[in-house]
């Protein structure tokens, strides 16, 4: 695990219900200074969490508005092998990332792009970069093929499907890491809440943190932090047991949930493991406006307490803690989601302070 210390920092999730790079920017610059990110603002189809990652798989096709994998395309095994082909090419030493398949383009990452300009300009200002792909997870259970299967059923396509976001996630942190800065990045995993469900029972552990390991074996080889970000509850030590460097979990709603793993929570941050305490909720404008610092503060100061009794002393758990809300803000009206954003610089402000 690269030696980084998270002293109890305020962390985004990745969206914001905006339509204007610059300016969310400066939202996430405002607000979280020390480690800002990339933004995806929903409101471009083409920044969708599913939609921003499929340009550059083999069989890609778009009929009446849907896209899918088509493996009955006469050309598809030679897009296959061409697709492997330019995956094995990057393990050259002089691998040009940036004009593969794998990177952003200009329409795909507006807010990647975006991100590196601002950072550039003042590139001594900030300690560590983050940014996102969708978990691969999520992604080859929305993606599907011809005859409307989830790709993850087929090895073959879950094979190309976790490279596509392996090779993206170890290209940002390769950016970030250019900037020398520590690279952060996040699998963003909402559909492990289903996991050990009726919907996913025929996925195993070993397939999830098979695919898992994969990616962050990625962003490990650029010196970088990986993160996951399930946004409700999930069978945590699937994923404390994992490669994974940082688990990011709704501490407002599932802390409850959360503890009930202490064996692997204490084994996780005896490994130097991070938490990212989603401590601020998302979930609808009523419940975020009923919100304070104070009442915010108290309830982490208690989980935290229950968690420095598994053996932890109070300064060993907030250096290995990120302040973070519960889930991305790209759903919430614009008001609200400048109010998370606040809320969640100023918790970790009085919990570095106290």
């Amino acid at each position: 695990m690269t030696a980084f210390t998270a002293n109890g920092l305020p962390l985004l999730i990745g969206s914001l219900p905006m339509n204007d790079h610059a300016k969310a920017l400066d939202l996430v610059f405002e607000h979280t200074p020390d480690i800002p990110l990339w933004v995806q603002l929903p409101t471009f189809k083409e920044e969708g969490m599913i939609q921003q990652f499929l340009p550059g798989l083999p069989g890609l096709t778009q009929k009446d508005g849907a896209s899918f994998i088509d493996t009955r395309d006469p050309e598809f095994d030679e897009k296959f092998v061409q697709f492997f082909e330019e995956y094995l090419l990057l393990s050259e030493p002089d691998a040009d990332f940036g004009s593969s398949r794998f990177a952003f383009t200009p329409v795909t990452g507006k807010g990647f792009f975006h991100f590196l300009d601002k950072v550039d300009q003042d590139p001594n200002r900030v300690a560590a970069l983050k940014g996102q792909v969708t978990g691969p997870v999520t992604f080859c259970t929305s993606v599907k093929d011809e005859r409307d299967r989830d790709i993850f059923y087929n090895d073959q396509l879950r094979d190309a499907a976790v490279k596509r976001l392996a090779m993206n996630a170890r290209w940002q942190a390769k950016e970030f890491a250019r900037r020398s800065k520590t690279p952060i990045i996040f699998l963003d995993e909402p559909a492990l809440a289903g996991f050990g469900t009726s919907a996913y029972i025929t996925i195993t552990r070993a397939d999830v943190q098979a695919c898992i390991d994969e990616i962050v074996q990625e962003i490990h080889a650029e010196n970088g932090l990986a993160g996951v970000h399930v946004c409700a509850n999930t069978e945590w030590d699937l994923l404390l047991d994992s490669a994974i460097d940082i688990i990011s979990f709704d501490a407002f709603s599932y802390f409850d949930r959360f503890i009930l793993y202490p064996k692997a929570i204490k084994a996780f941050l005896g490994r130097g493991g991070i938490l990212a305490w989603g401590i601020v909720p998302t979930g609808d404008a009523r419940l975020i406006a009923e919100q304070t610092v104070d009442g915010l503060s108290e309830k982490l100061e208690d989980q935290i307490k229950q968690v420095a009794g598994l053996g932890f002393s109070r300064k060993d758990i907030l250096s290995q803690s990120f302040v973070t809300p519960s889930c991305g803000t790209g759903s919430l009206d614009l008001a609200s989601a400048r109010q998370v954003l606040a809320l969640t610089q100023q918790v970790s402000e009085k919990i570095r302070r106290a």
